[in-house]
């Protein structure tokens, strides 16, 4: 590995304990639990390159780049960032509810249906699913 490379990844892991660190004081400064600041806050911060390379994508109509890489990621959020943090320390998240799972199986069958008709998201669809992530949201906001 080049010095680049190692810089980077240096950065990276600074960047990313910045991160875990301020948003926990976040939450507790707003009175939300760490687990609903991981779902929204720390999520949406960590997406944003993939945000970035997919509008990129999408105007530059290279769908399949931009629907790869949402994909792409979260295969491997779920698959290699749970499965190595598993070896790493064994992963327990109280905060963490079945609600939170059907949501995200929900939203995940919801696509199939909106894909299905030559695999094209209108605009409208990506507002509904943009939609349905609000009101997640506001399910999950402090009572």
């Amino acid at each position: 590995m080049g010095t680049p490379v190692l810089v980077g990844l240096g950065v990276l892991v600074l960047g990313s304990n910045l991160l875990v660190e301020h948003a926990v004081i976040l939450a507790k400064s707003l009175g939300v639990s760490e687990a609903v600041t991981g779902l929204t806050i720390v999520a949406a911060g960590t997406s944003m390159p993939e945000l970035a390379t997919s509008v990129v994508a999408a105007v530059r109509k290279q769908s399949d780049i931009a629907i790869g890489n949402v994909v792409g990621s979260n295969v491997f959020n779920v698959l290699g960032i749970w499965g190595a943090g598993s070896i790493v320390s064994p992963l327990y998240a109280p905060g963490i509810s079945m609600m939170d799972y059907w949501m995200m199986i929900i939203f995940t069958v919801l696509l199939l249906p909106l894909l299905y008709t030559g695999r094209f998201l209108h605009r409208v669809e990506g507002a509904f699913l943009l939609g349905l992530y609000g009101i997640y949201l506001f399910i999950l906001r402090p009572q």
